[in-house]
């Protein structure tokens, strides 16, 4: 009989745990399909951010892009607009100096003495000796060292003008 008695006890016992168990499956049954429906809801909202984020990012490298291109053009257009502005710089400068420069005289070209052919020398016919002798040669004479005329305007030396004939037509020029 004590054996009937402990059956018993153990069979009440299990009897309360299947009704805690009933009633913890009807919980669950009521709250999991809720639950996992707001876990699938949470799961399509953080992949729709994850494109948003996605979209952002690429976005702001184009933005970034276009900024750093930009940045490259302005310089490229700085550069030019130096050289523009030193080139105006140096042309005006030129112009300025030219312009406040006091105008030289110029020289009229120089005119050279005309060419003369070489002196011809006597060939005399050969002698009847066996030994040939050179034709005659004008003297050597030493290059003049005279003082060299200069030019007023030009204080380096110059050649020695010949005397100028009558038609002078090529050495006037006007002056500015």
């Amino acid at each position: 009989m004590a054996l009937l008695t402990v059956a018993i006890l153990t069979l009440q016992e299990l009897a309360r745990a299947a009704r805690s168990a009933e009633k913890l499956l009807d919980s669950l049954n009521q709250e999991l399909p809720a639950t996992l429906q707001d876990l699938r809801l949470t799961g399509k909202e953080l992949a729709t951010l994850t494109d948003e984020v996605s979209g952002s990012l690429q976005s702001a490298h184009s933005v970034v892009k276009q900024v750093d291109q930009s940045l490259l053009e302005v310089k490229v257009q700085a550069h030019k607009a130096q050289v523009t502005s030193r080139s105006l710089w140096a042309g005006a400068s030129a112009a300025f100096r030219v312009l406040t420069k006091p105008s030289r005289r110029r020289r009229p070209p120089t005119r050279r003495p005309p060419i003369q052919p070489p002196a011809q020398s006597t060939v005399q016919p050969p002698a009847q000796s066996s030994t040939v002798q050179p034709p005659a040669q004008p003297p050597a004479q030493p290059p003049a060292q005279a003082a060299i005329p200069t030019d007023s305007h030009n204080p380096s030396p110059t050649a020695p003008h010949p005397p100028q004939a009558a038609d002078t037509s090529h050495s006037h020029r006007q002056e500015r």
